[in-house]
């Protein structure tokens, strides 16, 4: 399988988004259980950017890819006023065993991988209103690779997930939903968070893609009344670089749970499978 992904700066640090676009870049292929070897950078570098920060830039990518096992082969970069910076990546799936949108199953549970938080966290260093330790909380986990989470998926046979990215957990859950013909309920109570989350949200540090994310799925979603306009946006927050959204059968869950453990794989059961359509919050 070949994908690619890149983006503008969504850190100051350019080491740190070098590292967090090679992550994002490799994460399709985990999320279809796949493993990736090889990789071409794709960067677009203004003329006056001083050469130390785009070698830092690339230096963050070159490095997370070798954490993954991945060979940076070369790329390609070109001139652009605003930086952008990706990978191409080419990695080997399965397709008898592959994770995929459709593959969940009435019954499954719900795991996420990740926490959910980076957008409005991101958003905050944009406006100038962010503390050092809530990005740096949001920065770690979004350099964190999902390679054991997919390896973690692979080991129990899994056939549904994909990576909680741009069009939020709401939106990718949809997608899901409606790919695998059923209903996910999730519980707000269980939905993970970095620990900022909803202090940024009550500030209003919602990027415009979270409310193009609510303008374009929230039809589709039923709220209990007790989750406020501010929980209600979190989960319309665009992240990069998210965790994993699996389906777990449930007699496979409790090893599953034991085995991310001893594997140091967060992982947060917080909903289910059901016949029906869309997506329920309680």
């Amino acid at each position: 399988m070949v994908t690619t992904d890149f983006f503008t700066p969504v850190v100051d640090n350019p080491y740190d988004y070098g590292s967090i676009a090679a992550a994002n870049s490799m994460s399709d292929v985990y999320a279809m259980g796949g493993q990736p070897f090889l990789a071409l950078n794709v960067a677009a570098l203004p003329d006056n950017l001083p050469n130390e920060i785009s070698s830092e830039i690339i230096r963050g990518g070159a490095e997370k890819a070798r954490e993954a096992g991945v060979v940076i082969a070369g790329g390609h970069t070109v001139k652009d006023k605003e930086p952008k910076f990706g990978l191409v990546v080419i990695g080997f799936v399965d397709p008898r065993k592959m994770l995929s949108k459709g593959g969940l199953q009435v019954g499954d549970a719900l795991v996420l991988t990740k926490p959910l938080g980076f957008g409005v966290t991101t958003t905050a260093l944009k406006r100038e209103q962010v503390d050092a330790s809530d990005l740096q909380e949001a920065v770690d986990w979004m350099k964190r690779l999902n390679k054991e989470a997919s390896q973690l998926a692979m080991g129990f046979d899994l056939r549904g997930g994909t990576d909680i990215t741009g069009y939020s957990l709401l939106g990718h859950g949809l997608e899901m939903a409606k790919a695998s013909g059923v209903l996910l309920k999730f519980e707000f109570e269980k939905i993970p968070f970095i620990s900022c989350a909803r202090k940024y949200a009550e500030m209003g540090c919602f990027a415009g893609g979270a409310f193009d994310n609510k303008s374009h799925f929230e039809s589709q979603v039923k709220f209990a009344d007790s989750i406020d306009e501010e929980n209600r946006m979190l989960l319309f927050d665009p992240q990069t670089s998210g965790g994993l959204l699996l389906g777990v059968p449930q007699e496979k869950l409790a090893a599953f749970i034991a085995r991310a453990a001893e594997v140091n794989q967060p992982v947060w059961t917080m909903g289910r499978v059901e016949t029906g359509s869309g997506v329920h919050v309680t």
